[in-house]
């Protein structure tokens, strides 16, 4: 074994036991003082490295604070299933309020609320700076003195970006739900809302079905109460007309009685 061989061991170990960057200084400082390889030496092992790795699931792969070994993006889903909890999810005003930051930087909490229109939360500056994702690196000379606020090497880190340069220019950004709507691309979740708002749908147009249906049942019902055959009404209007002949009949029965004849009153006298 060489010691080129031997110095590309130690690198992939030291790359491997790390879990995080790490940067040719730090690299150099693995060695004793007389054996400590010069930088370009170091760069050249990466570079066979990364060659050594293409193929595989893992890369070299250089970020702001250094050289990593990481799992390739294309088996993150399977990979990922290694850890119970879930990735957090953040909200779109927190992903805007970064963009501002990384692509306009050095930049105040009140420029960032004239460009987006609405007040920038308290909680949201406060997750950017747990996170290490910005930092405060000086104040505005207007009066209040407002933080100044830019975007760290964690940044970098997270996103997989040696510089900002990196980053995808602002011609290149689309509307993400343009895209996903292109691409067809659905949400589990938002399938399972939206598969759940329409079966409560389905279940509210039955029940002002039924309704409509019972109403229009009971309709029915007080019609056939209130309505008389045309046989019954014939025979109420016939037994109607036989009354009021039996009562003409009876009225001119009395009058008859209590008028009495000219000659039977002669003949009385």
């Amino acid at each position: 074994m060489t010691d080129e061989d031997k110095l590309k061991q130690i690198v992939e170990a030291a790359l491997l036991a790390a879990g995080r960057p790490l940067n040719l200084d730090q690299l150099q400082s693995l060695f004793p003082e007389h054996e400590v390889p010069d930088k370009k030496l170091l760069r050249d092992i990466l570079a066979t490295l990364t060659d050594d790795f293409q193929g595989r699931g893992i890369e070299v792969i250089e970020v702001g604070n250094g050289f990593r070994i990481q799992v390739r993006a294309e088996f993150a889903s399977w990979v990922s299933k290694l850890w119970t909890e879930r990735p957090p999810k953040y909200s779109r005003a927190l992903l805007e309020t970064l963009a501002l930051i990384a692509y306009r930087q050095p930049i105040t909490r009140g420029e960032i609320e004239d460009i987006r229109g609405v007040s920038v939360s308290t909680n949201i500056i406060k997750t950017l700076t747990e996170r290490e994702w910005v930092r405060v690196v000086g104040h505005r000379d207007v009066p209040g003195k407002p933080a100044l606020y830019a975007t760290t090497k964690e940044f970098l880190d997270y996103f997989n970006l040696k510089t900002l340069n990196e980053l995808p220019t602002l011609a290149e950004i689309r509307d993400l739900d343009s895209i996903n709507r292109e691409l067809e691309l659905l949400d589990p979740d938002k399938v399972v809302e939206d598969e759940t708002t329409e079966v409560d749908e389905k279940v509210d147009d039955q029940a002002s079905a039924n309704e409509v249906d019972a109403s229009a049942d009971r309709a029915e019902s007080d019609l056939d109460e209130d309505t008389i055959p045309i046989d019954n009404q014939q025979s109420s209007a016939a037994m109607d007309d036989d009354e009021e002949i039996e009562d003409e009949q009876m009225s001119g029965a009395d009058s008859n009685s209590d008028t009495i004849p000219k000659s039977t009153a002669h003949e009385s006298e």
